[in-house]
């Protein structure tokens, strides 16, 4: 079967599974989305969603987020991975921010010249908070799609670039939250019987079955 085959039967599926796509990170606007996405990195999403209201009480500005201490800033985000870091390029991005007029720009450029901002983290606010159609890749999404054989890149780059070459461009934003969904609920990294799952079943390859029923 074709890949592009396999991602529109793969559509079916997740379109009936996941019709309504809600963004799992709790936010209010572009630039408190933009903080969850970047606490995000090597922390579960429930995690987050547990620190941001503390965080936002006492900055969900750039200006307030600014005018904090590193040392308040990590204090309220501590139980995330990589707190300290996080804390000061959140403190970093947020001077940037008021810099350059206090509002969160639209904008690829603007967004991943930000400390802390890479493509992914960009390509998630472009998504969701401006509805500007992306395909952010993490690496829930990087392992799904090569066990179902949509790509064979060895890094999220190349994977992102061969999921948008097979689902129409109208569906991006919403297909890789199916996905990550998907992955959460029905297609998880360990313990999971490949031959047995609703897309694995059929979209892995034998050997790659084979493979993970070894680990």
């Amino acid at each position: 079967m074709r890949r592009i085959e396999k991602a529109q039967r793969i559509s079916v599926i997740l379109e009936n599974l996941y019709p309504n796509t809600p963004i799992p990170l709790d936010h209010q606007d572009p630039y408190t989305l933009l903080v969850a996405v970047m606490l995000s990195a090597q922390t579960t999403d429930k995690k987050v969603n547990e620190v941001t209201p503390g965080l936002f009480a006492l900055a969900s500005k750039p200006a307030a987020m600014a005018s904090l201490d590193v040392e308040d800033i990590r204090s309220a985000i501590r139980q995330v991975g990589l707190a300290p870091t996080k804390a000061k390029n959140l403190k970093k991005m947020a001077e940037i921010i008021v810099d350059r007029g206090g509002e969160i720009e639209p904008n690829w450029d603007y967004l991943e010249t930000l400390p802390g901002v890479g493509h992914k983290t960009a390509s998630v606010v472009m998504a969701q908070a401006f509805g500007v159609p992306a395909f952010p890749v993490d690496t829930h999404i990087h392992r799904l799609a090569a066990r179902w054989g949509l790509s064979r890149g060895t890094t999220v780059e190349r994977t992102e670039y061969d999921l948008k070459a097979i689902f129409p461009e109208s569906t991006w934003n919403k297909r890789h939250l199916q996905i990550i969904f998907f992955g959460r609920d029905h297609c998880q990294a360990r313990r999971h019987d490949l031959s047995d799952c609703m897309i694995c079943g059929w979209a892995a390859t034998k050997k790659r079955i084979r493979e993970e029923m070894r680990r």
